[in-house]
């Protein structure tokens, strides 16, 4: 396939603190490759293992819109906002940051991991009030086919952000094929794999690669393992 960037997990940036084991697919904090800054306004897609006991501190976020996956475990989640709260494995957590936000994210959990990703996107709108919400999709819903998690429209099914972006999760039995249809012109989408394997046109895919294309109306994705787990993320491809 033409206009496509293909990221294979073992390409991916490193970094393991002891409590904080991540995967940066773009540059983040020590890891900079000035060919991997974003995939258009997709910033940061980190694929986090935090240990039992352990977390971020309470630090500052601004203009940005930045998304929690939870994949196993939990995280607990503190703001100055007054949010209190905990997200677990089927949660989607999203909060726009805006003109600032601080918050602390801890495993408090004493016997396990958790694991998640942090997405951020960058949004369309700057110095909004900021935000936070959360919700729990019904898993099951997403069986042989895409279950839609976020929107720009909070009446959708899944959060809602400030940029025109969708993000579906999907997990499929082995040999199930799927077409994703592009929303809005202009965007491309992003899909990462996070459980077995999947072909996207004629490129094989596996565990934490992640493929982005673009200058497309659709693409077609078919699941080459079982159990196969997978978070596409249509964005748009013009920073503003």
């Amino acid at each position: 396939m033409e206009n496509t960037v293909l990221h294979r997990a073992e390409t991916r940036g490193h970094a393991n603190h002891g409590w904080l084991d991540s995967h940066h697919t773009f540059s983040f904090a020590s890891y900079h490759n000035p060919d991997r800054m974003h995939f258009g306004v997709l910033r940061v897609l980190n694929d986090d293992r935090v240990d039992a006991g352990m977390g971020f501190g309470t630090h500052p976020h601004d203009n940005m819109e930045i998304i929690s996956i939870p994949l196993e475990g939990d995280l607990e989640h503190k703001d100055n906002m007054g949010t209190h709260t905990v997200i677990k494995k089927g949660d989607i957590q999203v909060m726009s940051a805006g003109t600032g936000i601080q918050h602390s994210e801890y495993n408090r959990n004493t016997d396990k991991l958790t694991k998640f990703l942090q997405i951020w996107i960058f949004p369309n709108k700057r110095n909004v009030t900021p935000r936070y919400d959360q919700i729990t999709m019904n898993e099951t819903d997403r069986h042989n086919k895409l279950q839609q998690v976020l929107s720009p429209n909070p009446d959708d099914e899944g959060v809602w952000i400030h940029q025109d972006a969708w993000f579906h999760m999907g997990k499929f039995d082995t040999d199930v094929a799927t077409d994703y249809k592009i929303k809005k012109e202009g965007n491309g989408v992003y899909a990462f794999v996070l459980e077995g394997s999947f072909t996207i046109g004629d490129i094989q895919l596996n565990r934490r690669d992640g493929l982005g294309v673009w200058n497309t109306d659709a693409i077609n994705l078919k699941a080459t393992s079982d159990n196969a787990e997978i978070l596409l993320m249509e964005v748009p491809m013009a920073l503003r």
